[in-house]
């Protein structure tokens, strides 16, 4: 994704001489182009993180369009007093993008996980959250951030992730993208996690159950409707996501359905328990030992899919 992301950036800056991209030290392999291509609008400002948010509201109430990158704990929490207050209070155009979002930095262990960074970013004021399912959600967001006047939170995946839309998939902010057609459940996925929702779906497809995947890229805002469409159409509703079962998706999900008056599908959240993940290895490995690989999707299903079948 994070290719996927530069890549864009670049064509944006070739013609917007506003758009600016900071550093904290941080994005080697990936962030050399924009520097060379652009060397008096690229800023490496070392560890610090608050200064970098601090430095990227200044020039963006300057008239620029700032974006700041890094590890995805260290845009974010590091730094939460300068975007809460110099960002969002100020309506910045700042776009604070965070590469490793969920385990994708498992090796590192916990300091390195981005597991409460969208439950935190979408309470802030103002502040869109986005988090792209695939490469072509990823270039199709970073496009409509840079349109997009305020703050702006980009959650990208690590590197490798597969392309689940064809080139050309239209983007939308707050609009969810329907991957996948089914009337008897709806998987809802955000980021990362897209790929394995459908392959989960792919599978339940074997077993005579049609799924509803949608890539929930933006949850803030949400697309409520694509959400009230599958609780009136669908028999039960899934949220999968790399992040805490608090404040994410499935949390926004469920605001949405408490709500909702009539009749309301069972909801079934799938995401990270609520506490730090303690083991450490790959990400592939850590999504197995907190049951988000597609096998760990499937036996989290099995009562919820039981009731469908019923």
């Amino acid at each position: 994704m994070r290719t996927a992301f530069i890549r864009a950036l670049l064509e944006l800056a070739e013609n917007d001489e506003r758009i600016y991209l900071i550093v904290g030290d941080l994005g080697y392999s990936v962030v050399e182009r924009f520097a060379q291509r652009f060397p008096s609008r690229y800023l490496n400002v070392g560890v610090a993180e608050q200064n970098m948010t601090g430095i990227a509201a200044g020039m963006a109430l300057s008239g620029k369009v700032v974006f700041t990158y890094s590890i995805a704990n260290f845009p974010t929490l590091r730094c939460l007093e300068q975007i809460r207050n110099d960002v969002c209070y100020h309506e910045a155009d700042v776009k604070i993008v965070s590469i490793g979002g969920g385990l994708a930095y498992g090796a590192l262990g916990m300091t390195h996980h981005a597991t409460e960074d969208l439950a935190i970013m979408r309470a802030l004021p103002g502040m869109v959250a986005v988090a792209p399912g695939d490469p072509i959600e990823a270039e199709g967001a970073t496009r409509a951030i840079a349109g997009q006047s305020g703050p702006c939170y980009l959650r990208l995946g690590k590197a490798g992730e597969p392309n689940v839309h064809a080139p050309g998939t239209h983007f939308s902010l707050g609009k969810a993208i329907t991957v996948r057609e089914g009337d008897d459940v709806t998987l809802i996925a955000t980021g990362g996690l897209l790929y394995n929702t459908v392959k989960v779906a792919e599978q339940l497809s074997l077993n005579g159950l049609e799924a509803r995947v949608l890539s929930m890229h933006t949850l803030k805002p949400l697309d409520t409707e694509s959400i009230l469409a599958a609780a009136s159409q669908t028999s039960a509703i899934v949220t999968v996501e790399e992040h805490s079962l608090i404040g994410g998706l499935g949390s926004a999900v469920a605001e949405v359905l408490a709500e909702l008056g009539g009749r309301k599908p069972p909801l079934t959240r799938l995401a990270l328990r609520s506490g730090f993940v303690p083991e450490v290895g790959s990400q592939d490995y850590l999504r197995e030992t907190e049951g988000l690989s597609v096998n760990g999707i499937l036996r989290s299903l099995q009562r919820v899919l039981q009731s469908v079948e019923k």
